[in-house]
């Protein structure tokens, strides 16, 4: 008797975009025509921007009925919260998918502000703005009968893993398509995956270890300049030239410092090396090394020179680093 061919059995896979710009779930759709492979092996059964897909239904869903969930953005409000907490329920494998779910990202740079500074800038402040009675958006309303609802903005921008268990991390902003595949390839096929926690798609050794410009020993720079200000000559490293370029403390492996190649400075989005606790301020350490002065006044106006100091070593990491934000000092009662 001949067998019956049974069909092979797909994955459920899940993604979902928290607080963040959508690059990373254009991602996903980047893989081209190996988008056929991973239909082949999974079900999407849960992608809001792209499926009509309700969280009611993820909430009907068994616990653990999702094998693998990419979860890119950062926590912002308490929708992400919510969201993140359920598929955590919901999914045997969670991953951090990109540099905001990983570090906090470009929203986590939120976390030099409170709130409060937020909303009356947005509200208040800003130059478009007419609000004369001064109202802003409340989380419950009222209205002809019915209690609307909106999402709780949080004071401070989170990691997914500052929320919930994450078992990996994809890093990069996005991530870099090949390292996507690489990865859902080893859990479709089986593979013995890393231990819990590793950080997928990547290395362990700095961007500088895969970046092909020419490093000098003992080199030594006078002055900061922004990119737009050197006539960069395509081979020399970016930091000798006096532009801040964060490969000294970013973890290679997004495509053989693939930034650098366009010629741009690397900006961080792969996340610190392991044992490199805070990417800003290994990078501070890795500039302190090439000021060409002994001189304090010299060191300080050197350093000046460097345009939003916070913003570019912390652009991504802020949320996940050991600042986490900037002190709200509150002030103190008159009454």
């Amino acid at each position: 008797m001949a067998k019956e061919n049974k069909p092979k059995q797909k994955i459920k896979m899940a993604v979902y975009w928290g607080a963040a710009c959508g690059g990373c779930c254009v991602s996903v759709l980047d893989v081209h025509e190996a988008l056929f492979t991973v239909v082949e092996e999974a079900d999407l059964v849960f992608w809001p921007i792209a499926l009509d897909t309700k969280y009611a239904d993820l909430e009907k869903m068994e616990d653990q009925y999702i094998d693998l969930t990419l979860f890119n953005g950062a926590i912002r409000n308490s929708e992400n919260e919510h969201i993140a907490k359920l598929l955590r329920k919901k999914s045997k494998i969670l991953v951090a998918y990109g540099a905001c779910a990983q570090l906090g990202g470009i929203p986590g740079l939120a976390n030099f502000s409170s709130k409060k500074e937020i909303f009356d800038r947005v509200y208040f402040e800003s130059e478009s703005t007419e609000n004369k009675d001064k109202k802003i958006p409340l989380t419950t309303v009222k209205l002809n009968g019915y209690e609307l609802y909106l999402s709780e903005f949080y004071n401070d921008v989170k990691t997914l893993a500052q929320t919930v268990d994450v078992d990996y991390s994809i890093p990069g902003c996005p991530p870099q398509t090949e390292r996507l595949l690489e990865v859902f390839m080893a859990i479709v096929s089986g593979a013995e995956l890393p231990p819990k926690g590793s950080v997928l798609g990547a290395h362990d050794k700095p961007q500088c270890d895969d970046c092909k410009r020419i490093k000098t020993d003992n080199k030594k720079i006078k002055a900061f300049k922004r990119p737009w200000e050197i006539e960069d000559d395509g081979v020399t490293c970016f930091l000798e030239q006096g532009v801040i370029c964060m490969g000294p403390a970013t973890r290679g492996g997004c495509g053989n410092a693939r930034c650098v190649i366009g010629n741009a400075p690397c900006r961080g989005c792969y996340g610190p090396p392991p044992g490199v606790l805070d990417p800003g301020a290994k990078m501070l350490s890795a500039i302190g090394t090439i000021i060409d002065s002994d001189d304090p006044d010299e060191i300080i106006k050197i350093v000046e020179q460097v345009v939003d100091p916070a913003g570019t070593f912390y652009r991504f990491s802020l949320p996940a680093s050991i600042l986490h934000r900037k002190i709200i000092h509150k002030e103190k009662s008159t009454a």
